[in-house]
């Protein structure tokens, strides 16, 4: 069981989580699987598969959930093998006090995408009940923090009922589909010849980037594993099954009807009139899914840095998400997802180059790590201005690891010589 301090769930957000503390296979799988079988998946599939057409739409579906999995697998083992929070493990390779400006920055990146989240979910209440946009996001925003002030266990009991649910709207929304349309027509759609924006290099940043910024933040989640392997099952569990699955799902739902833009849900709904009620409360409830996790990582992040309890950072960014859901944030999620996929994925990058070099209990080297971060940033620009045929999320990876073994390397060899 958890120890409570002050009548309050430990989290363990301001140290490593001990061994009796950890959590079973199956918890941990749940809260990762749990997290990116969502509706917004859907939504980014059916708009790639609109520019693109349906087969080129899942290579980079395919391609962009691998790289995932072995992006936050590596990340997902090292915070089982430690137990610590994302914030507490880059002490170790950015300095404690580059590392709290490195939280502070991703921590409020994820509050972003809770705004995201609960603003789809208040459009959705909309357009399924006729509720206004901005009330509805509110009410969700409030249910959402209610519910993430419980902790991570919640996010365990969300899975478990958004997951099922999610495959029976699923489901339904592809028998539908192939009702109307052959799977020949579906598998030959070419997409809409006036979407010229999309390339496969760019297509494949976007499918990262829907979860660069959590999945960098993985160690949040997979701390609570009790061996390297568990973290590794858990997060294959969301890449590829999970994402993919997702993400395929709405590219199959626009090739069979272009009207829809991935929203699964929707085709369920219009199908009669006593449906719409089930299709709105699965629709708030996989939002859920999403957005507590966002929260959550969040809450973990500000706690760590401030000092203050997790559940009064859970309060004040839920208020502060809710509020910028209003603002109808949900309509630049593209915007959003190509910045993200050129300032995050170094961070990790070098966070994996660190640990993969220097071990787990190794002096951290602020110099390297944010020089290799920023080498990163600036890279992947010149690529998205200069060459998007390529995808800069993969580029910032690589070359933040990259430059960071470089000024490693330099600097050991430097050491060698002064004291020879």
């Amino acid at each position: 069981m958890k120890q409570k301090i002050s009548g309050h769930i430990q989290e363990f957000e301001h140290q490593a989580v001990p061994e009796e503390n950890r959590h079973s296979l199956m918890s941990v799988t749940l809260v990762w699987l749990g997290f990116p079988l969502v509706v917004t998946g859907a939504f980014l599939g059916g708009q790639l598969t609109q520019a693109l057409g349906f087969k080129m739409a899942v290579l980079a579906i395919i391609l962009g959930n691998f790289i995932l999995f072995g992006y936050v697998g590596a990340l997902s083992r090292i915070a089982a093998r430690t137990g610590k929070s994302f914030s507490l493990l880059s002490h170790h390779v950015f300095g404690i006090n580059s590392s709290k400006l490195i939280s502070i920055f991703l921590s409020t990146l994820v509050v972003g995408w809770f705004a995201v989240q609960t603003g789809l979910a208040g459009q959705g209440l909309h357009d399924m009940l006729g509720w206004p946009a901005s009330v509805s996001s509110l009410i969700a925003g409030f249910i959402f923090v209610t519910l993430t002030l419980i902790g991570v266990r919640v996010l365990s009991i969300i899975g478990l009922i958004s997951v099922p649910l999610f495959l029976i709207f699923g489901t339904i929304a592809i028998i539908f589909t192939l009702n109307n349309n052959s799977w020949d027509q579906v598998v030959n759609y070419t997409g809409n010849s006036s979407s010229n924006y999309l390339n496969l290099g760019i297509a494949v940043t976007l499918v990262i980037s829907l979860f660069i910024d959590s999945g960098t933040l993985t160690a949040d989640f997979t701390r609570w594993a009790k061996n390297p392997k568990h973290a590794l099952i858990a997060t294959a569990s969301a890449f590829p099954i999970a994402n993919a699955g997702s993400m395929i799902l709405g590219a199959i739902v626009v090739a069979g009807d272009i009207s829809t833009d991935g929203n699964f849900v929707a085709v369920v709904a219009n199908q009669a009139p006593w449906l719409v009620l089930f299709a709105a409360l699965f629709f708030l409830i996989n939002c859920a899914s999403v957005t507590m996790h966002c929260l959550y990582n969040a809450a973990t992040g500000w706690s760590a840095v401030t000092n203050w309890h997790y559940i009064t950072m859970v309060t004040i960014l839920g208020v502060i998400g809710s509020l910028i859901a209003t603002a109808g944030i949900w309509d630049h999620l593209i915007k959003w997802l190509s910045l993200l996929g050129i300032v995050v994925p170094g961070i990790g990058g070098v966070m994996i180059a660190h640990f993969w070099r220097n071990g787990l209990d190794a002096v951290a080297n602020p110099y390297a790590a944010l020089s290799a971060w920023g080498s990163a940033i600036i890279l992947a620009t010149i690529f998205q201005f200069w060459a998007p045929q390529y995808s800069v999320a993969v580029i910032a990876m690589l070359s933040s690891a990259m430059v960071f073994f470089l000024i490693e390397t330099l600097n050991s060899s430097s050491r060698s010589t002064k004291s020879n």
